[in-house]
């Protein structure tokens, strides 16, 4: 029988340091509960403009009938506070907020590194023997989603990593964007001399491979190491001066280029991965993770599969870190993860429960090899921002279920571009009943088409009014709902 390794020092060190940050944020709990939401979102899934939104909906207290503390009128004041990591960019919600509202309304631009909001509600609680005011400080931390698919890679030894992202990057959907990555990679001997030139020239092409797998038409999710594409202040730094070699099972030659990749490797997991787990988010409670899965839908099958797998990582990591010696001290802090597919005002709302069965079937493989994950799981169809309104339109005799928005400038409909002030009225189509139709590729197509921000009115009080959302109430029932009776 094969007897489990002992844990290392380091090892040791980082499980004693994660659980005493535990137990210190359990502590400061009890005198001011505080919730850690993380949010996340896969390649373009619109992260920004749901926590914009779930703030702006809180503080304006907007219609959110299903989030049941909202609906009784039980929340009496939500309101922005400084917030506790003076280390960590604050996320910069008025910018935001004014980007959707503004005279030129338009998407604010994603935020390639970590950032964090607190947010104070005060609410009347209806729970037996703690009824009465009670105050929850909401702590929203924003992260890329490329950061959340690294936390895998501590597990995972160099030739394992080398041996996966090279068969990915020689598939035949991925081999086109990554062929000058594959081509450099030709004229590199793994066991000769370090190469400080050629690492960089190495590094730079799998990057570039990377960027492009993620781009249309492509889309793919699965693309670590999320720096990579998400560097933040990494950017040009020797951590993210690396890429996977060819490797043929024997022992890495002291002083080889492999082993100066396997070293750089190592580092990143040291001094990039395990900070970024033991720091943020070993320290959340909840979880939502947003997914663009129409983008997905309409790229085809191949990239679907991607996403099943981006999304069996991002499960996976919810458990990375808890088999350790100290596990029994501590339970996991995360014990609720949302799923949400975002975009759902580019469909008709008779296709939002569909694109919800559609995200389910997505995650179902996710959640069955994460039995050991302990959180309750959930998934949502939204919009966190809906830029389009619903019309019927007659097309001779047939009626035509209608959306109806401003197209982004550019987006060609019928062969008319557009300028980005004309409203229009597209017919997406619909997602068929079955899940699996739309997964494999058999069912037609549904077209989308980009819109922008909708008009906002302003208030009494001359700000902006609540945005207009399909579901967001529904994420916050789930993410907060409970800490809010």
């Amino acid at each position: 029988m094969r007897v489990p390794p002992l844990p290392s020092f380091s090892d040791l060190t980082f499980d004693l340091t994660v659980a005493a940050r535990s137990l210190a944020d359990r502590v400061a709990d009890v005198a001011n509960p505080t919730l850690r939401l993380g949010v996340t979102g896969l390649s373009r899934s619109g992260k920004t403009v749901f926590i914009t939104a779930l703030v702006h909906a809180l503080r304006r207290q907007a219609r959110l009938p299903v989030f049941r503390a909202a609906a009784q009128g039980r929340i009496t004041r939500a309101s922005l506070a400084p917030q506790p990591d003076d280390a960590v960019p604050r996320f910069a919600f008025e910018d935001h907020l004014a980007a959707l509202t503004g005279d030129d309304r338009h998407w604010p631009a994603s935020t390639s590194r970590i950032a964090e909001l607190r947010l104070e509600i005060a609410f009347e609680s209806a729970a037996g023997w703690r009824s009465g005011s009670r105050m929850l400080t909401l702590d929203i931390v924003d992260y890329p989603g490329e950061w959340l698919l690294d936390l895998a890679l501590l597990d995972k030894p160099f030739a394992d990593w080398c041996r996966e992202t090279l068969t990915a990057c020689r598939s035949p959907h991925r081999a086109g964007v990554s062929a000058a990555f594959l081509e450099a990679l030709a004229g590199i001997d793994p066991k000769g001399p370090a190469d400080e030139t050629a690492a960089r020239v190495l590094a730079d092409r799998f990057r570039e491979s990377l960027v492009a797998a993620r781009q249309e038409p492509l889309s793919f999710s699965a693309l670590p190491p999320g720096r990579f594409l998400m560097p933040g202040d990494l950017q040009g730094s020797p951590a993210l001066t690396f890429a996977p070699v060819d490797l043929d099972g024997s022992a890495i030659p002291s002083g080889s280029f492999a082993a100066m990749m396997e070293r750089r490797y190592e580092s990143y997991r040291e001094h990039v991965v395990r900070p970024f787990f033991r720091d943020h988010f070993a320290r959340l409670d909840r979880q939502i993770v947003l997914v663009d899965a129409l983008a997905a839908l309409n790229a085809g099958p191949a990239a679907v599969a991607d996403l099943q797998a981006a999304l069996e990582a991002v499960l996976s990591a919810f458990r990375t870190g808890r088999n350790s010696i100290l596990s029994s001290l501590f339970r996991p802090r995360i014990d609720r993860v949302l799923f949400a597919a975002t975009k759902a005002d580019h469909l008709h709302h008779t296709s939002h429960d569909r694109l919800e069965a559609v995200l389910e079937l997505l995650v179902e493989r996710a959640r069955a090899r994460a039995a050991g994950l302990g959180a309750r799981v959930d998934t949502v169809a939204l919009a966190s921002v809906r830029a389009t309104r619903e019309v019927r339109l007659n097309e001779g005799r047939q009626a035509l279920d209608a959306i109806v928005g401003t197209p982004l400038a550019g987006e060609v409909i019928a062969g008319e571009t557009f300028d980005g002030r004309a409203e229009a009225a597209v017919f997406p189509g619909e997602l068929p009943d079955d899940p699996a139709a739309a997964l494999n590729g058999t069912a037609a197509g549904v077209r989308f088409v980009r819109f922008r921000p909708p008009k906002v009115a302003l208030a009494s009080d001359g700000l902006p009014g609540p945005l207009p959302h399909i579901r967001l109430d529904r994420a916050l029932e789930f993410l907060a709902g409970d800490r809010l009776a």
